[in-house]
């Protein structure tokens, strides 16, 4: 499984580094918050528009490695429409899978997401993969505190 993963790994984040989605600043966000990746210079704003419990828009600002980069883009996507709730549920199986020793990924639950779940492989680079998700589980926690991955 992991070996398909590899390619299509490669080819969305070198897609997502190129062309991020939904980098831009948001007027009159809900929810901004900032996050820093020290070990890679990794650097972000994030930002969340509400109705409610449900994320109704997500954009970012900032610069990083591709890898951040691509990680923060997909998930600005696969937020967008989800309730609270649901997008902590994301970050907790995103976080397992790129941190957690279980093999076995329920490729359905992630969606998209898996093609990072080759980041485990290489520790160093799994700050840069979790940066925008611990950013979003702050602004989730409605925290307004920078947050670091260190």
């Amino acid at each position: 499984m992991f070996e398909d993963l590899r390619d299509l790994y490669q080819e969305v984040i070198f897609d997502h580094n190129r062309n991020p989605r939904n980098f831009r600043v948001m007027d009159n966000a809900d929810r901004e918050v900032e996050g820093f990746n020290p070990l890679c210079g990794d650097r972000l704003t994030l930002y969340l528009k509400l109705d409610g419990d449900i994320i109704t828009d997500a954009s970012f600002q900032g610069s990083g490695c591709a890898i951040s980069t691509a990680s923060v883009s997909l998930m600005t996507e696969i937020v967008q429409g989800k309730t609270e709730l649901e997008a902590e549920e994301l970050f907790n199986q995103f976080h397992e899978m790129t941190t957690g020793k279980d093999e076995e990924i329920n490729l359905e639950a992630i969606g998209k997401l898996a093609v990072l779940a080759g980041v485990r492989e290489y520790p160093a680079r799994v700050k840069c993969a979790t940066l925008a998700w611990h950013t979003l589980d702050a602004a989730l926690k409605n925290q307004e505190a920078s947050i670091s991955t260190e």
